[in-house]
């Protein structure tokens, strides 16, 4: 297909806007599910909340990548929102723990299908020396959807009730599907199949696609992070004397947005690598930070900082994804880099959820191991780096 000379232009803002109430949909009841579960008395449950949520999603990858590149990709992004729709709208009726973690395991396959058609389209539609910037402009469409989310949905809970927050991120969704009926098919006609059942049959090839190993490896390690936040910052919050559970998240999406805007096309200009070293290196600090974060001022610099890690690392990583694959199998490369994201957060929410138990002491250290793996990121990247250069003087 030929490469669009603008990026601004409408089926990239159609995709902008639906990106955005699709995270807001999803991301407005992190927050209050903590406590949403232990009032079911699944107190002990914590960590499966976001678990279970990303390993249906990690499952939902290789099929949504091979159905991308078969398919197309506009079906697939409404087949995500279509599942957060249903599932969020069907959160108010459900009253005991086990319905409630079955809900968790069928809502993730909303971001394992809708994330992975919509970087395909964009690496479709823009030209590839701007594929960092596009990448960054579609994020803060994102990252604003996942910033406002969670404040919104504490918002609602204290104004009206949860129920009224499920619903009203169940209207989200569908208004992200509506935005999609108007978008134009961008996989070539020569590719397009007529779904069938023999599509579903999935073999090694389609869950991962070694091209694009190294960025697999850093988004698997980095992602880590994301998962122990998510479990333990609802009740962290309110130990610094917060009161809206959603606070962080507005913070470090906020922040995050702040690099989208300003260094958008920095890995476009300096390279892939430097800039997935930076953020890794930012990534470890905030850990830290977390770790003795026992007052406001250290719970939002250790916020910030994390936003300002993953401003630069999402777009990064999926333009180096991008760069790495071949162009036919682009959806399933795409899809094998989202499986680390999902794997990196539910077992860092597993294995943090498992810790915390619900003691503070026990907190500190899923930071510690978080900040960890984000250094064996750094420590990969330098190693690759090296063997960048060593390979290019060689070869001159």
């Amino acid at each position: 297909m030929e490469k669009q000379s603008s990026i601004y232009n409408t089926q990239f803002w159609l995709l902008c806007i639906s990106n955005f109430l699709f995270s807001a949909s999803f991301q407005m009841m992190i927050p209050e599910l903590p406590d949403y579960l232990k009032g079911m008395g699944g107190k002990e449950y914590i960590g499966y909340i976001i678990a279970l949520f990303t390993l249906t999603a990690g499952a939902a990858r290789p099929f949504s990548g091979k159905l991308t590149d078969t398919v197309g990709r506009v079906p697939i992004m409404a087949i995500g929102s279509i599942v957060c729709f249903l599932c969020s709208g069907i959160y108010p009726f459900v009253h005991t723990v086990f319905g409630f973690l079955l809900l968790r395991f069928f809502h993730g396959f909303s971001t394992g299908t809708k994330p992975t058609a919509t970087s395909a389209y964009v690496a479709d539609i823009i030209p590839e020396d701007r594929r960092g910037e596009a990448q960054g402009m579609l994020g803060i469409f994102t990252a604003t959807g996942m910033s406002l989310g969670p404040t919104i949905g504490s918002y609602l809970v204290g104004w009206t009730s949860i129920s009224f927050m499920f619903f009203t991120s169940s209207a989200f969704a569908l208004f992200s599907i509506l935005i999609l009926l108007n978008m134009k098919e961008t996989l070539p006609k020569e590719q397009k199949q007529p779904f069938s059942l023999k599509l579903l049959k999935i073999g090694w090839a389609d869950v991962f696609e070694p091209r694009v190993f190294p960025a697999f490896l850093v988004m698997l390690t980095v992602s880590y992070s994301s998962g122990v936040v998510l479990t333990l910052i609802p009740d962290q919050t309110k130990l610094v004397g917060l009161t809206n559970k959603g606070i962080f998240f507005t913070i470090y999406t906020i922040s995050s947005l702040v690099v989208r805007l300003f260094f958008a096309k920095s890995s476009d200009k300096y390279g892939r690598i430097p800039i997935l070293m930076i953020s890794s290196a930012i990534m470890i600090v905030s850990m830290l930070m977390c770790a003795f974060a026992d007052s406001v001022w250290l719970f939002v610099l250790a916020s910030i900082l994390f936003g300002f890690s993953w401003g630069f690392n999402t777009p990064t990583l999926m333009a180096w994804t991008v760069d790495l694959s071949h162009e036919d199998y682009r959806g399933r490369a795409i899809a094998t880099t989202y499986i680390a994201l999902e794997a990196g957060i539910g077992i860092g929410a597993l294995v943090s959820g498992y810790l915390y138990k619900g003691v503070i002491e026990n907190m500190a250290i899923s930071y510690y191991f978080a900040g960890f793996l984000s250094f064996v990121s750094l420590v990969y990247l330098w190693v690759i780096s090296k063997e960048s250069v060593k390979l290019s003087s060689l070869g001159n």
